[in-house]
């Protein structure tokens, strides 16, 4: 077992395409679910959710999305439809988190928007935890908003991101990280 950190370090994005069933099972299911809500949530407001989109309601969604697409976009080539039809499809299991954040008296909505943010990583930690693999995407439909209404928001709530999870059929590729000391300062008094 791969002691915390160095399970930190091993975490990587697998595209959707590349994430193939077993999904996660019920159990699995629960346990990313529950590690999700374990975040910082200043006010104990849950200024999240979560949709599930899984089995045959993956393709359902993908149609309604196709449609929308297609609507919106009259010129658009038949691929361009079809990747919108298999959008949510990719993988087994696709989490969208939903941000409710909203005007609170204490609580600024960014730190409510960030809870979310980090319930999303959260799911992506504990499926690499489980040994699956995970993507976390937006695209066009985590802004539109009536791709918005067709996937189950609510008014006021947009989506912080998809999280596609799967077994990983293709290893993951390394890409150039930050050198620590090109992102860390250490604070000076304003002269």
């Amino acid at each position: 077992m791969l002691q915390p950190l160095e399970f930190l370090k091993t975490r990587r994005s697998i595209s959707a395409p590349f994430l193939a069933e077993p999904g996660p099972d019920p159990g699995q299911l629960a346990e990313i679910l529950t590690v999700g809500t374990r975040v910082p949530d200043h006010g104990k407001l849950t200024p999240w959710r979560f949709i599930l989109f899984r089995g045959e309601r993956r393709r359902q969604a993908g149609d309604a999305l196709a449609g929308l697409f297609a609507a919106k976009n009259p010129a658009a080539a038949e691929k361009q439809i079809e990747d919108e039809r298999v959008r949510l499809a990719r993988a087994p299991l696709v989490i969208a988190v939903v941000s409710k954040a909203a005007p609170h008296p204490k609580i600024p909505e960014v730190e409510q928007l960030l809870s979310a943010g980090n319930a999303a990583m959260n799911i992506v930690l504990a499926a690499h935890a489980l040994c699956f693999a995970a993507q976390w995407t937006t695209g066009w439909i985590a802004y539109d908003e009536d791709a918005g209404r067709l996937l189950g928001l609510a008014a006021g709530e947009r989506f912080v991101g998809f999280i596609h999870i799967g077994t990983p059929t293709a290893l993951p590729g390394g890409r150039p990280r930050p050198a620590v000391s090109d992102v860390v300062s250490e604070w000076q008094p304003p002269v």
